[in-house]
């Protein structure tokens, strides 16, 4: 029984102080992300509701990356203050033993992992496929681009915008564009009166009573054509690409796994790229899993110092950060070569193996680091 409120007590506190250094470590990455989110989309047009809705679908993503963090941090920050309130010195002398001590530590670590797995296999390719069909519609939909009167606006780039007035009703007068997209060609389009409409295959600009200028580079030749009416498609003059690409992260776990033509025709990757994307979902809940074993493993190889554990928590995290290192090495072997996938899985294991071996070694008498003073 006695056990059995330990364990209670100990993944109580890691679980609040995961969740406080998760919140800190969302609003930090969500705040500098947001700021250059909201200077694109307010600068396009866009309103605060808007914003809103690409700061929120891009939550999940931010957060499945800040979990094994916050789970190391988390671990170490509680260990170490149990530590320094004797409460670790308590439970060792009660028969505590390493192993047993590990636990909690594991049933923490295991409750990450399943979050992150949640994250990794639903709901961020769902929040990455919805952020881009939204994106796919916010960039076609050029209607508020265009409705500013008094300006020189760029929609895209090589374009040029200019509205002399407009409307109660939305009607364009005094419209000058000028597209420069082309090296080879620039053409200047201008019209008394013009007007948005919206077809089913996106919105197009239709210009009355106007001229065309085009201005072949090369020959410095000018050819002038005046027109009654004339329909541009603000697709294809804001530089929108209407087929669109899905991300690999996009796809269903089971998609990436078999890397089926189908899904390197949506994607445009290779088969090595899309099971990389595949197993990497399950080695970063493997290594949500590990980071809290590890640092436990570290923590426990000093005894009680007037110092602190300051030498173990700094040990712990350049293991942290090794470790990720060489997870960018197995990601770029198993990008590289479809047989190499298992690749991906080695740091998370080895992150496992050396959290168990530091708990092992503390069973074995005299410790590493910090010895007693």
């Amino acid at each position: 029984m006695r056990l059995a409120l330990f364990d209670r007590y100990l993944t109580g506190q890691l679980m609040a102080y995961f969740g406080f250094f998760s919140l800190v470590l969302v609003a930090v990455y969500w705040v500098n992300r947001a700021i250059s989110l909201f200077d694109r989309l307010i600068a396009g047009g866009s309103n605060v509701a808007t914003f809103l809705e690409f700061t929120l679908l891009a939550l999940p993503n931010v957060i499945y990356a800040v979990l094994p963090i916050s789970a190391l941090v988390a671990t170490l920050y509680g260990v170490n203050r149990l530590s320094a309130d004797s409460e670790m010195i308590v439970a060792q002398t009660t028969g505590l033993g390493p192993w047993r001590m590990a636990r909690p530590i594991l049933i923490f670590g295991l409750i990450v992992a399943v979050m992150v797995s949640l994250l990794g296999h639903i709901l961020v390719p769902l929040s990455r496929t919805i952020l881009a069909e939204r994106g796919e519609v916010l960039s076609q939909d050029v209607t508020a681009r265009f409705l500013k009167e008094g300006e020189f606006l760029h929609p895209g780039s090589g374009i040029t915008v200019y509205v002399r007035e407009i409307t109660d009703e939305g009607e364009l007068l005094g419209l000058f564009l000028q597209d420069r997209r082309s090296p080879a060609v620039r053409t200047s389009y201008t019209a008394e009166r013009a007007f948005l409409v919206r077809a089913d295959t996106g919105t197009r600009l239709v210009m009355v009573d106007g001229m065309a200028q085009t201005l072949q580079v090369a020959t410095r030749n000018l050819v002038t054509t005046a027109f009654d009416d004339f329909a541009y498609d603000l697709a294809g003059l804001a530089g929108v690409d209407t087929g669109r690409r899905q991300d690999p992260r996009e796809l269903s776990t089971p998609a990436l796994l078999a890397a089926g033509t189908e899904a390197q025709a949506a994607t445009g990757a290779d088969v090595a790229k899309l099971r990389f994307e595949g197993h990497a979902r399950f080695s970063e809940a493997i290594f949500a899993l590990g980071l809290p074993l590890m640092a436990l493993g570290f923590l426990l190889l000093g005894g009680y110092s007037r110092l602190g554990l300051w030498r173990q928590i700094l040990g712990a995290v350049v293991a942290a950060i090794l470790l990720k290192m060489l997870a960018n090495v197995a990601e770029n072997a198993a990008r590289g070569d479809a047989d190499l996938w298992w690749l991906v899985y080695l740091p998370a294991l080895l992150t496992l193996v050396i959290g168990a071996a530091l708990v092992w070694r503390d069973t074995r008498g005299p410790r590493l680091l910090g010895a007693p003073t």
